[in-house]
Formats: C-alpha cells, sequence, structure tokens
C-alpha cells in the first residue's frame, strides 16, 4: 500500500462512509414504496359502489338501529347532534367534541403549516380514543360512536382548565366520565382521566381496551424526506425503542409499557398511561404521497383496573412540538425519540447533547437569525478542531517537501509497485514523516458531519426561519422548481438547491488544493476520485435542509482561507525540509512492528522473485 496517498485515503474513506450513512436513512423510503401498489388496490376495492336512493335509505335506517340497540342502556347516546368546546393556553387551542367525548384536533400557536397557517395535529376522522363498553346483556358498544352530555368547561385555581363530559343511562345505571386537564402557560401535556361508576358492569374482569388512532399529516414541502425522518416509539419495561415507520409495520407489546408514541420529524404526539398499559400492539401504515399523510398509526394497549363499582383510569396526551427541552422537562425519556444519533450512528448522540446543541443555544440567546447562528457555530467547530487541522496540514506539506524524491523512487521502479512501497516507507521513516498524519484527523472530523446531519434534520427551532435565499433552514432551499422528469427526478430532484451547489463548488476547490500537496498518482482511481466526489455530493445533498448544506459551505471557505494562510504563512518550508535532513542523520530505532512489516515485505519480494525465475 502507498501510504503517501493519505489524503486520497481520507477522500475515498468518506465517500464510503457517506453513501452507507444515505443507504441507511433512506432505506425506509423505498419501503413505503413497494407498498404502493398493493395500498392502491386496496383502496380501490374498498371504494363505495353507487348505491340505488331506496338502498342507502335503507341502509342509513338498518345503521341507526343497529347503533340504537348496540348501546343498550345507553339508548339515548347512540344519536345526537356534535357539539364543541374550546379551550386553550399559551401554546395551543384544543376544540373537544361530545361525540366520544375526547380532543377533536389540536391547534399549535406557534407554528405554521405550508399555507401559513397554525399547524393541526389529530383533526382528521381516523383520529380517536376509542374503547369498548358492556351496555347490557349480551351488547356492548364502542364509546367513539356515542354522544356524551355538551362539555363543561370549568377554570381551576392553579389557572388549569378542566373538560368533563359525561355519559348515563335512563336509569340510575353505570355512568362514565371523560375528564381533561389543560395545563397552563407553556404546557403541551393534557390529564385525561377516565371515571368509571358501575365498573364491574362496564368492563370485563376490569380490563380497559383502549384505542388510540393517530394520523400525522404532511407538515413539510418534501414528504418523502418527512417520512425518512418520522418514527414510532415507545417506552416499554422501563427501556426506550423505537421504529422506522418505513421498516416494518407493527409492534406487539407483552410487557408493562410507559407511552406510545409518533414522531413525524418536527412534532410528537404520545398517549401515557400513568400506572402502565399491560400490554397491546400498535400497527402503523404509510399513504401513498397523494394522500399527504405521513403515516396512519393505530394503538391496542391494555389496561387492568380493579373490579370495582367504581374506578379511575388515568392517562396523558401530549401534541406539541420536538423539542429536545421540552420533552426533557417531562422526565418520561420522551426526548429519546428525536434522533440526535440513533441506530449504527448513536455513537454522534452525545456529540449533539453535549456539545452542539448547548453551542447553538447560546448563540441562540443573542441572535435571532438562525443562519447567522450556524455561521457562528460552524466558527466555533473550527477552533475546536484546529489542532487537528494543523496537524494535517503541516502533514501535508511535509509530503509536499518529499514530491522530488518520491517521483524519483517512481521513476526507478517503474511497475514494481511492492518494491516502491517498501522504499517509500523506507523514505518515511527516514525522514520522520507520519503518511497518516493528513488522513486521521480529516477522518476524525466525520463525526462532527453525522452529528450535525442529525441535528439540523430534527431541530424543531429552524423550521420557517429563513436566511438570504432560503426560506426554511429545516429544509432544502429552491432557486429553480422544475417539476418531475422521468430518471433526473428520482436521482436529483425536482428543484436546484443553490446552497449545495455552493457547498459543491468550494468542496471541489478543496480538492484541488488538497491534490496539489500530495505526490502524483498514477492509479486513476485514487487520481481523480477526489474530483468526482463533489460531484456526488451534489446529488446527496440536493434534499437535505439548507441549514446543513450552508454550515458545509461556510466550513469548506474556512477550509480554504485556513490552508491558504496555513500554508504561506505560518508553516515555514525551509525549516521542514531542514528538520528532515536532521531525522535522516539520527540513528534509527525500528519498532517490532517495523520490523515484522519489512521482514513481510521482503518475504513477499523474494516469492515474486521465485515466480518469475519459475516463468523464465
Amino acid at each position: 500500500m502507498n501510504f503517501d496517498r493519505n489524503t486520497v485515503i481520507g477522500f475515498v474513506v468518506l465517500a464510503l462512509l457517506f453513501f452507507g450513512y444515505f443507504y441507511y436513512t433512506n432505506k425506509e423510503q423505498s419501503a413505503h414504496r413497494k407498498n404502493k401498489a398493493f395500498q392502491d388496490s386496496v383502496a380501490n376495492a374498498n371504494k363505495p359502489r353507487p348505491d340505488s336512493l331506496v338502498q342507502k335509505r335503507d341502509s342509513i335506517r338498518i345503521d341507526s338501529l343497529t347503533k340504537i340497540t348496540a348501546a343498550g342502556d345507553f339508548k339515548k347516546a347512540a344519536e345526537g347532534t356534535e357539539q364543541l368546546v374550546f379551550v386553550d393556553n399559551d401554546v395551543f387551542k384544543i376544540a373537544f367534541t361530545n361525540k366520544g367525548g375526547q380532543p377533536k384536533w389540536v391547534e399549535l400557536k406557534n407554528f405554521k403549516d405550508q399555507q401559513e397557517k397554525p399547524v393541526r395535529l389529530a383533526a382528521s376522522e381516523f383520529d380517536r380514543i376509542d374503547y369498548g363498553i358492556n351496555t347490557e346483556a349480551n351488547q356492548s358498544a364502542r364509546i367513539a360512536g356515542l354522544y356524551f352530555e355538551p362539555g363543561i368547561v370549568t377554570f381551576n385555581p392553579d389557572s388549569s382548565w378542566k373538560v368533563s363530559f359525561s355519559l348515563a343511562t335512563d336509569s340510575a345505571g353505570p355512568s362514565i366520565i371523560h375528564e381533561f386537564v389543560v395545563r397552563p402557560r407553556n404546557d403541551y401535556m393534557i390529564d385525561f382521566n377516565l371515571r368509571m361508576n358501575g365498573a364491574d358492569k362496564l368492563l370485563s374482569q376490569g380490563t380497559l381496551n383502549l384505542v388510540w388512532q393517530y394520523t400525522a399529516v404532511q407538515q413539510q414541502k418534501d414528504i418523502n424526506f418527512e417520512k425518512t425522518n418520522t418514527q414510532i416509539g415507545y417506552v416499554m419495561d422501563d427501556e426506550f425503542d423505537y421504529h422506522t415507520i418505513g421498516r416494518r409495520s407493527n409492534k406487539q407489546f407483552s410487557k408493562p409499557v410507559k407511552w406510545v408514541g409518533v414522531r413525524q420529524q418536527f412534532f410528537n404526539t404520545f398517549l401515557v398511561a400513568k400506572n402502565n398499559f399491560t400490554s397491546g400492539k400498535m400497527e402503523w401504515t404509510v399513504p401513498p404521497n397523494n394522500e399527504k399523510t405521513i403515516v396512519k398509526s393505530t394503538a391496542n394497549m391494555s389496561v387492568q383496573l380493579p373490579v370495582a363499582a367504581s374506578t379511575v383510569a388515568e392517562f396523558n396526551l401530549f401534541y406539541g412540538p420536538a423539542d429536545y427541552h421540552i420533552l426533557n422537562d417531562y422526565n418520561l425519556k420522551f426526548e429519546k425519540l428525536i434522533n440526535f444519533g440513533q441506530g449504527p450512528y448513536a455513537f454522534v448522540r452525545p456529540l449533539n447533547r453535549f456539545v452542539i446543541m448547548p453551542i447553538f443555544d447560546f448563540f441562540s440567546k443573542f441572535i435571532s437569525n438562525y443562519g447567522i447562528v450556524i455561521l457562528l457555530l460552524t466558527f466555533f467547530i473550527r477552533l475546536l478542531i484546529s489542532p487537528l487541522t494543523y496537524s494535517s496540514y503541516l502533514s501535508g506539506a511535509k509530503m509536499k517537501a518529499l514530491r522530488p524524491e518520491i517521483q524519483k523512487l517512481r521513476e526507478k521502479y517503474g511497475k514494481d509497485q511492492q518494491q516502491m512501497s517498501m522504499e517509500q516507507m523506507k523514505l518515511f521513516r527516514e525522514a520522520g514523516v507520519n503518511p497518516l498524519g493528513g488522513c486521521i484527523p480529516a477522518l476524525l472530523q466525520i463525526p462532527i458531519f453525522f452529528a450535525l446531519y442529525s441535528f439540523f434534520n430534527s431541530n424543531v427551532a429552524l423550521r420557517g426561519q429563513s436566511f438570504l435565499w432560503a426560506d426554511d433552514l429545516s429544509a432544502y432551499d429552491s432557486i429553480l422548481e422544475f417539476g418531475s422528469i422521468p430518471l433526473i427526478s428520482s436521482i436529483y430532484g425536482t428543484h436546484v438547491s443553490l446552497f449545495t451547489i455552493t457547498a459543491c463548488l468550494t468542496s471541489f476547490l478543496i480538492s484541488i488544493y488538497s491534490m496539489s500537496m500530495t505526490p502524483d498518482q498514477s492509479n486513476p482511481v485514487l487520481k481523480y476520485m477526489p474530483y468526482i466526489f463533489p460531484f456526488f455530493l451534489l446529488f446527496i445533498f440536493n434534499r437535505l435542509p439548507s441549514a446543513l448544506t450552508w454550515y458545509y459551505t461556510v466550513s469548506n471557505i474556512v477550509t480554504l482561507i485556513l490552508q491558504f494562510i496555513i500554508q504561506r504563512y505560518i508553516i515555514d518550508h525551509d525549516k521542514i525540509l531542514a528538520k528532515i535532513e536532521e531525522t535522516r542523520k539520527k540513528p534509527k530505532v525500528k519498532t517490532k512492528w517495523q520490523e515484522r512489516f519489512d521482514q513481510m515485505q521482503e518475504t513477499q519480494k523474494r516469492m515474486k522473485e521465485a515466480q518469475a525465475k519459475g516463468k523464465r
């Protein structure tokens, strides 16, 4: 191996890691696409066929009679008129409905959707909280289909709001109360208390089978990228775990579960059982893109309640942003669902948690423009790794000083790569030059890139923040939309990102400068790889958040400036040559590894010579 190719090795390894990372993070995108044909066929099969007016009337009448019969002692709740009540605090507004006695939708005050309206969560017909009750002998009904009494809103002494819905029989039989407490100020958590009188009659053996259905609708402009960053999370047996929506479609729970939830890149929803769910199952589907829906999830969770006349089941509902600090304050491991580094890249999570996020938050306190915050963050990171940067440039300068001698070795040994390697290693050892000195510092910077990739993808503070021509730092910046073009769209996308172009151009300039500092390469792959790599980045970066491509652009510009200043004004090339000559004069003591390496190369040389003689 020719160790003078250290910079090229860095580019090759960096390329492999990049491709491996993006292959891993994009795998789930293709999964839901593979099921699209099947989902479409199911949807078509389920489309209602046109019926005659008489058939429709008969169907409505039969459905009404079925509901009344199933409602049993709750017959007066089988039919009714939906009525809404509204409660809000500083961060959201909630509409509660008497149909099922539950939230109808949640509107986040501090976040806008793609139409510049407040983001709404849990607002589709699919969204509901449901469970079954025994209405009379051999009859049962679903609570989501029953009409409670109109909601009663009460203002509590602690500045919270209580919304109560009651459901009672015609006689003095069992009754149900759904009680919701909306906490004051900046709290996104809702308390949900389910009170039952006559629970021993309403439930079978005290088992409450709660069904929580939730739809995550599209909130970002790139639905595929949003799906890539959407996950199902839970805490089972006090251990957190998650699943990316495209990689599987269900999870069975056999141990106690504290909560289940959905994170759709920047917004979270959680269902929490204060005394744990005993078991359950969560299933989800990924609809086609034309439905503008990220995922539909259904959690069937069981709660074991005392078999008694009266009982209370206590839950919490969370509807809010995927903000690390907000989620961490609840002390329920909600924050673990934020992707600061997961799976094989979990090693960057501490870097995000204890370095990048604190510095980002620090600058954000004083500067409102997040593009400038990212600029300062870039400067800080480059300052932090400056010792590695200097070491890399110094190693490059030493390698450049040896270029004439390496060229002589190449001319002398021609195509004998094995002998060339041996002589080159001998030259490095005599000169006291570490051929990996420029490669290792560059590789150590790779975790920083992966950490920032995760950080910018999941940092809700960047959502909707504009900078220069980018209208949203959490999404790609676009200076040209050219629509869907066969083949091109699948590889490159449907737009042109200017920050991606600046990042790739500056990467190309770095490649040119770096190659000028290394010995000439005879291998065409190693020779041209540093130039090809920025071209690959053009396709990889085009759909990434503009915050990341802006960071990459600034970092590259800093690299170019530092390279020029250090090589031109700081590193003294004459001193380097003098030091190399001085090192050559010193007696050399081989390490055991060097001795074994030299023996191995000598053995290989003899074998090669023997093979050559045999051919003659």
